[in-house]
C-alpha cells in the first residue's frame, strides 16, 4: 500500500492551521503543522516531507523570507505560498523566491487540496517517480506485467535483458507522460551499470526494436523534445 503525502503546514494563525490539519488529514494526507520557522526547520531536518504549505504574512521571518532560504539550503520540495495579498507582484515575488505556487486567501477548501494534489503530481512526473498504481499496461499486441516484469506479445513472452526490463517499467510507470532522459538513464542503469557508456537514447532505440513495426516511426515509445521520452499506453486499473 502506498504511503499518503507528507505534508507541513507553516502559518501563524492558529485557527487556519487547525482547519487545514483537519481537511488536508480528511483528505488522506499525513499532516504536520507548526506555527514557526524554527519549528519548520526542525522537521526538516528530521523527516522528509512531500510538500509545503506557507503562509506569507508572518513575524518574525515572513514566507518570502522562509521560502528563499529553504531554496538557498537547497531544500526541493514543492512549496505552495498562501497570502492574504491580492496584488498580482506579489504572486510574482513568490515564484521568484523559489514558490511553485500560489493561492490567495480566502479559499476554498477544496481549491486547495487541488493545488497541492497539481504539485504533487507534477514533483513525480519531474522525478520519474510512478503516477499510476495499476501494475499492468496494454499497448497495441503487448501486454506488461509491472509487478511481475513481464512482456507478452499476442500472449507470448517477449525476451529483454534486464537493462530493456527496467527502462520498460520506467516508462511503464508513468503512462502518457513524459519521464526525463536522466531519470530513465538512472533506472536502466540498475546495480551492473551496464548502460553507463551508452546514452539512453541508445536504450531507447534498442527497446523500440523491440516493440515497434518501424522503429524510425514510433507508436508506443515517443520522443517528447525537450523533455525526454513516454510509454503511451492504456492501462489495467
Amino acid at each position: 500500500m502506498d504511503r499518503p503525502d507528507k505534508i507541513i503546514v507553516l502559518d501563524d494563525d492558529a485557527e487556519l492551521r487547525n482547519m487545514q490539519q483537519r481537511f488536508l488529514t480528511g483528505q488522506g494526507f499525513h499532516v504536520r503543522c507548526v506555527a514557526d520557522s524554527r519549528r519548520l526547520d526542525r522537521y526538516l531536518q528530521r523527516e522528509p516531507f512531500d510538500l509545503l504549505v506557507l503562509d506569507l504574512m508572518m513575524e518574525p521571518e515572513d514566507g518570502l523570507s522562509v521560502c528563499r532560504r529553504l531554496r538557498a539550503e537547497g531544500h526541493t520540495l514543492p512549496i505552495l505560498m498562501l497570502t492574504a495579498k491580492g496584488d498580482p507582484l506579489d504572486r510574482v515575488v513568490g515564484l521568484e523566491m523559489g514558490a511553485d505556487d500560489y493561492l490567495a486567501k480566502p479559499f476554498l477548501p477544496n481549491e486547495l487540496v487541488a493545488r497541492i494534489r497539481a504539485l504533487l503530481r507534477r514533483q513525480k512526473i519531474a522525478s520519474g517517480e510512478a503516477t499510476v498504481t495499476s501494475e499492468q499496461v496494454r499497448f497495441g499486441e503487448f501486454h506488461f506485467d509491472l509487478r511481475k516484469q513481464t512482456l507478452l506479445r499476442a500472449g507470448q513472452p517477449v525476451g529483454l535483458n534486464s537493462a530493456q526490463m527496467r527502462l520498460l517499467q520506467a516508462l511503464g510507470s508513468s503512462p502518457n507522460r513524459p519521464v526525463s532522459r536522466e531519470n530513465l538513464l538512472a533506472r536502466a542503469r540498475g546495480r551492473e551499470h551496464e548502460a553507463l557508456d551508452r546514452s539512453i537514447d541508445v536504450q531507447v532505440l534498442r527497446l523500440r526494436q523491440v516493440v515497434e513495426d518501424d522503429p524510425s516511426k514510433p507508436r508506443y515509445i515517443k520522443t517528447v523534445w525537450g523533455m525526454g521520452y513516454m510509454l503511451v499506453a492504456d492501462v489495467e486499473r
